[in-house]
């Protein structure tokens, strides 16, 4: 199956998806990456939704990427005598670490570190910001707040410190023990959650030693202050608009994500942007017309890929949604004028490797050009050129099933795997029967072909040739 679009969907599975028929459905609707999520479910029900995501990649013929996010320290209050509990605004609020059930005068926070990184003044948000207190005192195992807004709170609310950095691990016990499980049950890629330092994707790489990709989902404000530091350690990244919308103004959201995905673009990082896309389509057929200028916003961008939440994972319509998204990045693809605003952020070449990858997206232009065969065993000479963004297709070859999955994620990527090559002369026909096979290519048409030599070892593309499929 080749998808008639560049950027990439990826979809959340979940009670609603993760049946085997439903996720092999997902994939025929077009998803290219499945995003297992470490917050819900035990580690008995994501096996089986990977082995369901690996038999609908058989399916379709077609490698299909396993991404799996990992919870982080979510921040949450504890419980509540009768449940929930009744705010009014002005009131005098007590958060602590008193794990007696709470009233609506206080609940306790089981986070230490809450307390040792608020200062009088800050706001807490909670419960996605529908709840706001300001502290007006703090020590270290209390804070007293008034109520700024809201009326209610429930058991483990979520909680946010806008503009704090916490004092507390990335990687909790419980996100350890799911790292293990995922790597043995071999995910592509890992991301990691409230990614705050580089120390913190700097411990996950440690701990992942290369057997998938890692991923920084960027959702705390203090990450953007260490945005440079963070991307050196990642292999990708995920504009979170979730969390990162709870700490930041609405009006500061979208300028952030043009920053994010504008950096990620220029480093040749995979950036996917995600939360709320069709958020509507979790229980309508049909998307609000700002949900769908919304994902064709992030089109225009340039981003790699974009994210179906709630939508695919818990909704009554994850088949429809998948296939919206497919139609809104299609018809953008199609506007005559997205080429421009897509390339208006086009990075500078300054290294031989570059310049040759260039080169190939450059020859891709001409009219009788059907696709680039990128022949990589890292994935390393595909990404380049999904970093220039041709417009026509990019066919990555290569030896090794891991690299082709990592590779669905990729703007413009069609992975597939194919056996060691040991001659040079043998790349020219490979190139042309796999553009062949794919569909990618027509008869007499040309094929660029980019690799790099001695073949089978990792290092930059150094060689491009061209070739023609056969005429009938």
């Amino acid at each position: 199956m080749i998808r008639a679009r560049r950027a990439r969907i990826v979809a959340t599975l979940g009670p609603a998806s993760r049946d085997p028929a439903r996720v092999r459905e997902l994939a025929q609707a077009g998803v290219d990456v499945f995003r297992v999520n470490f917050s819900h479910g035990s580690q008995a029900d994501h096996a089986r939704t990977i082995q369901a995501v690996r038999s609908a990649e058989r399916a379709v013929d077609r490698p299909l990427a396993v991404l799996a996010d990992l919870q982080g320290p979510k921040l949450r209050l504890g419980e509540f005598a009768d449940g929930v509990a009744r705010l009014k605004s002005g009131q005098d609020f007590r958060l602590d670490l008193n794990r007696t059930p709470g009233d609506a005068a206080r609940v306790g926070v089981p986070h230490p570190e809450v307390f040792a990184a608020l200062r009088t003044g800050a706001f807490i948000l909670l419960d996605d910001g529908k709840v706001k207190l300001r502290v007006i005192a703090h020590g270290a195992d209390f804070a007293d707040t008034i109520v700024e807004a809201g009326e209610q709170l429930s058991d483990h609310t979520g909680l946010n410190l806008p503009n704090l950095s916490i004092p507390i691990p990335a990687l909790t016990e419980k996100d350890r023990e799911d790292l293990a499980f995922a790597l043995n049950e071999g995910v592509d890629w890992v991301a990691l959650s409230f990614v705050q330092r580089a120390s913190d994707m700097a411990e996950l790489r440690k701990l992942v030693q290369g057997r998938a990709g890692v991923l920084a989902k960027i959702e705390k404000p203090a990450a953007l202050e260490a945005l440079d530091e963070i991307l050196d350690l990642c292999e990708a990244i995920m504009v979170a608009r979730g969390d990162l919308g709870v700490e930041l103004a609405p009006e500061e959201v979208p300028v952030f994500q043009k920053k994010l995905v504008r950096a990620a673009r220029l480093r040749g990082l995979p950036v996917i942007v995600a939360t709320q896309m069709l958020e509507s389509m979790t229980h309508s057929p049909t998307p609000t017309r700002a949900e769908a200028s919304d994902v064709a916003g992030a089109v225009y961008e340039g981003a790699d890929a974009l994210m179906l939440s709630a939508e695919s994972a818990v909704g009554d319509y994850p088949i429809e949604s998948v296939a919206m998204m497919d139609r809104i990045i299609t018809r953008v693809e199609q506007d005559p004028g997205w080429p421009e605003l897509m390339r208006a952020e086009y990075p500078v070449e300054d290294a031989d490797a570059d310049a040759l990858v260039a080169a190939a997206r450059k020859a891709s232009e001409s009219a009788s050009t059907a696709c680039i065969a990128a022949f990589t065993t890292t994935g390393q000479t595909a990404l380049r050129l999904a970093r220039e963004r041709p417009l026509q297709p990019t066919l990555a070859l290569t030896p090794n099933l891991s690299t082709a999955r990592r590779l669905a994620l990729a703007w413009g990527v069609e992975p597939r795997v194919i056996p060691e090559i040991d001659d040079p002369e043998d790349l020219a026909r490979i190139a042309v029967e796999q553009a062949v096979i794919t569909g990618l290519a027509p008869p007499g048409a040309r094929v660029l072909i980019l690799a790099g030599l001695p073949l089978g070892s990792p290092g930059a593309a150094n060689i491009l040739r061209l070739a023609h499929t056969p005429r009938r």
